[in-house]
């Protein structure tokens, strides 16, 4: 590729996210809510000033980010962005990563039990004063399903919601189920033997007992505890290595 066809296509990007840019500034300055139409195409054409083709590929790209929803027959709406791409890039990420040294999947284990612990006093301080019988009707299932050798990745994601869902905060509902999914999409493909799911059920059943007993030093032991156990089935880490090194 010569350097002028680099160089137009770099620029034609450019004008690209500037377009996208400026139709979501304009989602905001007019108040538009998720599900409110969207202007039509020769208004935004005209709004804007840009070129059919030009907003159509715009558009395209943010219904791709669920900015925009698209109806064919109906409209073109604002949408409800979410996760998707996020995991989707985590997890090709993490799938890279299984090749080389894994750093990829330790830095999404990482990130994710920071943000686990990190809650761990509000969630304490919450289940004092309120019931718990979801959890355990959630760790019980496990403890079934895990005795026979079955599989229960729905009630284990179900359980991790349920500690933070009473927080009120959507979005950290959301990023734990994207690290979740994504962890989950790559899992069976690390180097070291899976743990035994009778093994998964006791580590969330040793969470929910430091939950009941209101102890948040001992929830957040147990719940790197939990992260240990899954950092068993990978390599050392170099990292740490250099740094015993150093």
């Amino acid at each position: 590729m010569s350097t002028t066809q680099s160089t137009s296509r770099s620029s034609a990007a450019s004008n690209q996210r500037r377009i996208q840019d400026r139709i979501k500034q304009y989602v905001l300055d007019h108040g538009l809510a998720a599900g409110d139409p969207m202007p039509t195409e020769p208004v935004l054409m005209e709004v804007l000033g840009v070129s059919r083709n030009a907003l159509r590929e715009a558009m395209k790209a943010l219904q791709a980010l669920g900015f925009i929803d698209i109806r064919h027959g109906f409209g073109t709406y604002v949408g409800q962005p979410g996760l998707d791409p996020l995991r989707e890039s985590l997890t090709f990420r993490m799938t890279r990563s299984l090749e080389g040294d894994l750093a990829e999947v330790r830095n999404l284990l990482d990130v994710r039990q920071a943000l686990e612990v990190g809650f761990a006093e509000e969630v304490v301080g919450y289940y004092r004063d309120h019931p718990t019988d979801e959890l355990d009707r959630l760790v019980s299932v496990m403890e079934a399903v895990g005795a026979v050798g079955g599989d229960f990745l729905r009630a284990d994601l179900d359980f991790h919601l349920a500690l933070y869902a009473p927080l009120d905060n959507p979005l950290s509902t959301d990023l734990l189920t994207v690290f979740w999914r994504a962890f989950h999409e790559v899992n069976p493909r690390l180097p070291q033997p899976d743990y035994s799911q009778s093994e998964s059920a006791h580590w969330h059943r040793m969470l929910l007992d430091a939950l009941v007993a209101g102890d948040p030093m001992l929830y957040m032991q147990r719940m790197r505890n939990h992260f240990s156990g899954i950092r068993a089935r990978l390599p050392a880490d170099p990292r740490a290595d250099g740094a015993s090194a150093g």
